[in-house]
């Protein structure tokens, strides 16, 4: 039990440094493509990613319900669409702001999703509304310029953060119903499709540049989406719920180490301090313990925390 613990945390690692990595190939495929048609086509290769598996899934288990159910179908494209809404919100706010900014911004969804649930009738401790506290004044910290200016690359990605929010709730409620890799590929398919319907109308697509971005696309689409949705899928069966939040939280800093490495992005002193708020506000919603519950409840597989799932 306690290797298999040890392996899905390494997985999930491996998982947090792809996902972070990949905002640099989000943003260096835009030198050469529009936002929207690398969105469609990195969804395209993480969509075809996933045939294999799905293929291989079908033949070995004795599916639960029909391949591709209504339910399945329903929460598929529900989670498509928000996932189309936030990511594209993510890809235009890189055009604005840096891969710092955007890794951790994003990662504010950590916060707002159990805010989300005070909609519906949850209540959130006091861990997430101290956790919320570090989150804001970071960000602060991190985004506000002269004059209490914000770019509006980071307005973007605020508001991606909420989208992303919705889009974790959703995963959260068909995950539990329906086969979590059906609904991956039909999330994928539905973004790939929306977002390329989109870049049909307003960029300009040129085969040339689309081969100039074909090493971002690989990354972005081989490996973010397809590889890092995978990983972390096999890494839920044994890997405990507090030993999560913490690794997936990570994502937030290799985008940060990434940006620094890659695209020689630096901050002030004033910005890291407001990173290192964020991530620690992001760690007290997530680990600030709960209402009394069972040991066993607290440290659940991660399967039993949909909160957790996929996001990217």
């Amino acid at each position: 039990m306690r290797t298999q613990a040890l392996r899905a945390d390494v997985l999930m690692l491996i998982t947090a440094m792809i996902w972070g990595s990949g905002f640099v190939a989000q943003r260096v495929g835009m030198d050469s493509i529009g936002p929207f048609l690398f969105t469609g086509l990195r969804f395209v290769l993480g969509a075809l990613v996933l045939v294999p598996l799905l293929m291989l899934g079908a033949r070995r288990e004795q599916p639960r319900e029909p391949f591709m159910s209504r339910g399945v179908w329903v929460g598929g494209l529900s989670m498509g669409l928000a996932l189309t809404l936030g990511i594209n919100l993510q890809q235009v706010g890189l055009l604005f702001t840096s891969v710092t900014n955007s890794g951790f911004i994003t990662g504010l969804y950590v916060i707002i999703v159990p805010l989300l649930g005070l909609l519906i009738g949850h209540r959130a401790g006091a861990g997430i509304w101290l956790g919320a506290v570090m989150a804001v004044l970071g960000m602060g910290m991190l985004s506000i310029g002269e004059n209490f200016s914000v770019a509006s690359g980071d307005w973007i990605q605020l508001a991606g953060a909420f989208v992303w929010g919705v889009h974790v709730v959703l995963v959260g409620f068909f995950v539990s119903r329906h086969d979590a890799l059906r609904l991956a590929f039909l999330q994928f398919a539905t973004c790939a499709v929306v977002s390329l319907l989109i870049a049909l109308l307003l960029e300009d697509i040129v085969w040339s540049a689309i081969v100039q971005a074909g090493p971002a696309l690989l990354y972005g689409g081989v490996f973010a989406v397809g590889v890092g949705y995978t990983l972390q899928v096999v890494a839920q069966r044994h890997a405990i719920a507090s030993h999560a939040a913490i690794i997936l939280s990570l994502e937030a800093v290799f985008a940060a180490i990434a940006g620094a490495l890659f695209l020689d992005e630096s901050l002030t002193l004033r910005g890291y301090l407001g990173c290192a708020l964020m991530f620690g506000g992001m760690l007290v919603a997530q680990l600030w313990p709960r209402a009394p519950v069972s040991a066993g409840l607290r440290e659940a597989p991660v399967e039993q925390a949909p909160e957790l799932l996929e996001h990217r």
